[in-house]
């Protein structure tokens, strides 16, 4: 049984990893530590349904877990403490080009955004999952879907063009 489980399930994780991790990391604002116990919880899951999902779709098994396990964290108060063993340097004024800053504004913008509209978002425009793929994860109808990434992106624009600002 081990043997049948193991089949496969090494090559998709290997093949996947960096993917489901943009995925989750997106999910969770931007939150990387967030983002890798997100992918490692809903490969765990996979593990155990591996049998019945292999021949069939497993990365949008994975998906719709990452999905609802963000959603379901997203709710919690507080996810423990973040230590860290040194405290990170300040980058050099050359360090930081402008698409990690753009990157990084987009993630604190989508950190903004309720659970599902972000879901939704991510899902949508980042993934470029069909509707009918992206409503499948949410557990919802597509119209609802449909719903959930036009307010999203109707909420990021608003929040991206609040935070430019003018020079001078």
């Amino acid at each position: 049984m081990e043997r049948f489980r193991a089949d496969g399930f090494d090559e998709f994780v290997a093949a996947r990893w960096s993917a489901l991790l943009h995925v989750a990391r997106l999910l969770t604002g931007g939150d990387r530590q967030r983002a890798e116990d997100l992918v490692q919880e809903a490969l765990v899951k996979l593990w155990f349904a591996w049998p019945k999902v292999a021949e069939q779709a497993p990365e949008a098994y994975v998906r719709q877990v990452l999905v609802r396990m963000a959603a379901r964290s997203a709710r919690r108060r507080w996810w423990g403490e973040r230590p860290v063993g040194k405290l990170p340097d300040r980058p050099g004024p050359g360090d930081v080009s402008a698409a990690v800053a753009e990157r990084s504004r987009l993630e604190a913008a989508l950190a903004l955004l309720p659970p599902r509209q972000r879901a939704a978002v991510v899902l949508r425009y980042c993934e470029d999952l069909p509707e009918s793929q992206v409503a499948q994860a949410l557990g919802c109808p597509v119209g609802t879907a449909r719903s959930h990434a036009s307010r999203g992106v109707a909420r990021l624009r608003q929040i991206l063009s609040d935070s430019v600002r003018p020079v001078g």
